[in-house]
């Protein structure tokens, strides 16, 4: 097997499909992580191949104690509030190393025994995962990710009236490949994306640190302002997101149409460097987003990926 596969990954759609050929899981809103398990020697890494092991060493005794045979794992690192997973906790969480908030629900096996099990149709392969994991105590900070068959707008109506992100509905008979496709499908009940940032406001009234992070997605080479958020961040975020900001500050807009005038008076600019996750209301006719809400910095996607999905 290869030392990290790439993960498959979903694509935005507008409803959830109909029929028995689909399952739906709970779309979870934490680090996408790949586990490489041999026995009592584990690897967790990000989406982007980087090994965070060192970083959650409460998820790797868990894996570790299931002793499993050369397996490879794909799941979410998550920390659940109130029930339900929340990003800024799993942020708050890592920052302050307490990885043992944390829970890592699997739900897709790549390889177990040392076998790729990638050309198996999802259903098999959820089928050994389910039986790789059985010997899991209840306690443990390792989780088997559910899924329904079949009924999607049901539990995509469902998911909503619990609060829920949205789902994923996936294929019940498809094989796992790396990259976007249309096996895998998200449907949100809440608006969210991922955008790079590429400035801040000054602050005012008693507001510290910034005011504003000025906000965009790539299209091709250029990265084309989309809009700002100056809500949902804690005292606490704000000072770390502004010591990061502070570090990347360059006198020329990142942006391929930077704002002009009364709009661009006193932003300090930065190196698109850095990926936020927002919740928003609704956007414009030309795609600036409204009411926009901080959740978090993303660490584990590189500023380059982040396209529009509206």
């Amino acid at each position: 097997m290869p030392r990290f596969i790439e993960p498959e990954l979903a694509t935005l759609a507008k409803s959830a499909p109909a029929g028995d050929g689909w399952i739906h899981e709970i779309k979870l809103d934490g680090y996408r992580m790949q586990a490489h398990c041999a026995g009592e020697r584990v690897r967790i890494l990000t989406r982007r191949g980087l090994d965070w092991s060192d970083r959650m060493p409460s998820i790797v005794r868990a894996l570790a104690a299931l002793a499993l045979d050369r397996a490879v794992i794909d799941g979410e690192l998550v920390v659940l509030r109130d029930g339900v997973s929340d990003f800024q906790s799993l942020q708050n969480s890592l920052a302050a190393g307490e990885d043992q908030r944390c829970s890592y629900y699997a739900f897709d096996l790549l390889a177990l025994a040392g076998r790729d099990a990638r050309s198996l149709p999802l259903i098999e392969r959820k089928a050994l995962l389910a039986e790789a994991l059985r010997s899991m105590p209840k306690s443990s900070s390792v989780r088997l990710s559910d899924h329904v068959v079949g009924g999607g707008p049901a539990v995509f109506a469902q998911a909503c009236k619990l609060g829920l992100e949205g789902i994923i509905s996936k294929r019940a008979d498809a094989p796992y490949r790396g990259g976007r496709g249309k096996s895998w499908l998200k449907v949100k009940c809440v608006k969210r994306q991922e955008l790079v940032i590429g400035g801040f406001t000054a602050p005012s009234g008693s507001r510290s640190h910034f005011g504003a992070l000025l906000l965009g997605v790539y299209e091709g080479d250029q990265l084309k302002h989309v809009g700002r958020v100056g809500t949902g961040f804690t005292a606490q975020s704000l000072a770390e997101l502004y010591a990061k900001l502070k570090k990347l500050e360059q006198k020329t807009p990142p942006f391929s149409n930077p704002p002009r005038g009364a709009d661009a008076k006193g932003v300090h600019w930065v190196a698109p460097e850095l990926v936020a996750e927002i919740a928003y209301v609704e956007r414009t006719q030309d795609g600036i987003v409204r009411h926009a809400s901080f959740q978090g910095l993303r660490e584990d996607k590189p500023a380059r990926e982040v396209r529009d999905e509206a």
